[in-house]
């Protein structure tokens, strides 16, 4: 008899599951492709180019935001001011994270940060695991903390890292927020929907995988975030699904990439868009990404014409409920008033179909 599969450990180094899913000589398992999409080479997107310096100084320059925002949903930003310093310090940090034993990785699990990997229902799916593995860093939370305990973590200077990265991105983000223009956040402070103490950072590795065309470094989604910032390594692997196509985000050197998630697609009743995209994988090199999550205040109201009013704690728990319910995140679907109708009609006759965003 087999030894039961330990599921608590990554999917990548562990022989037992190599098999299981078809990576390892002489299994019999026949993978099929990657269902996701297509992972035919892609076209380079070309996104806008937005130089916060400008921002800050020329009132007119929220023009070429807006614009980039309503036709992208990314972009590219340079003059952000975080040093360069800095970011090779995290990037370097996050490596040295990364290269630790599974063992170590879940070590401190107690503290305020987390280890994760492939996807939740991996073990249902196989052949649909994540090819991935992160970590959870909140940005609050440990300053609370015993002194004397965090000065003996393990992992105290990639936290003192992150959170000097992380106060960095906190003041990009409240900047580029701040400048978009937004109509219809009429009912509460238009900082209760950029909450700092609601952020996180995720840092994330996707290790070359020599099935790479069966697998997804992260399967297309859409972020739930108001606005996420990435920094990105020089492999290629992000793309976008713009016009019916997958394009590859390849940032220049230096360059910070945001993209706008679901709640300000909400806030500015669809007129910007919470764009699909997606991780792909390859068969030489790791990747890795460093990206902040901004959040709304739990309790602050979103209302605008296209959408039923609701708070970010409501949409996060019906997120979470979707997915353990059905296996994927239904969105803003749920809280779009013609979609409530359109699902209040087929409840009637039973007919009620959902479809991812």
């Amino acid at each position: 008899m087999s030894k039961p599969l330990d599921l608590s450990y990554p999917p990548f180094p562990h022989p037992q599951l190599r098999t299981t899913i078809g990576l390892e000589s002489g299994s019999s398992v026949m993978l099929e492709p990657c269902s996701a999409a297509s992972l035919k080479p892609c076209s380079i997107a070309e996104l806008p180019l937005i130089d916060l310096e400008c921002l800050r100084k020329d009132p007119s320059y929220t023009h070429k935001l807006s614009q980039a925002c309503r036709d992208w949903g990314f972009f590219l930003l340079v003059n952000h001011g975080v040093p360069l310093t800095l970011s090779e310090e995290a990037m370097a940090e996050v490596k040295q994270m990364f290269s630790l034993p599974f063992e170590a990785k879940q070590a401190n699990s107690a503290l305020p940060l987390r280890y994760l990997w492939g996807s939740p229902s991996w073990e249902n799916k196989l052949r649909n695991v994540n090819w991935m593995e992160g970590f959870h860093i909140p940005l609050r939370g440990h300053e609370n903390q015993d002194h004397m305990l965090l000065q003996l973590d393990p992992f105290n200077s990639f936290r003192n890292v992150m959170a000097d990265f992380g106060h960095h991105m906190s003041r990009i983000a409240r900047e580029v927020f701040e400048a978009i223009p937004l109509l219809h956040l009429r009912e509460a402070k238009r900082s209760d929907y950029m909450a700092e103490s609601e952020a996180f950072i995720r840092a994330y590795r996707y290790p070359s995988c020599d099935a790479c065309d069966h697998f997804m470094g992260m399967e297309a989604h859409t972020d739930s975030s108001v606005l996420t910032i990435l920094s990105l390594d020089d492999s290629r692997g992000l793309q976008i699904h713009k016009d019916g196509q997958w394009l590859d985000v390849v940032p220049p050197s230096g360059t910070l990439v945001v993209n706008l998630g679901d709640m300000m697609q909400a806030m500015s009743n669809d007129e910007y868009k919470s764009i699909e995209h997606r991780v792909v994988v390859n068969d030489a090199t790791d990747r890795i990404s460093i990206c902040y999550f901004s959040f709304p205040e739990h309790e602050a109201p979103i209302s605008s014409p296209n959408y039923r009013k609701f708070t970010y704690k409501e949409f996060r728990s019906q997120v979470q409920e979707d997915i353990k319910s059905s296996g994927f995140k239904v969105g803003l679907d749920r809280f779009r008033l013609n979609q409530c109708l359109k699902n209040q009609n087929q409840t009637t006759t039973g007919l009620i179909v959902i479809h991812p965003v």
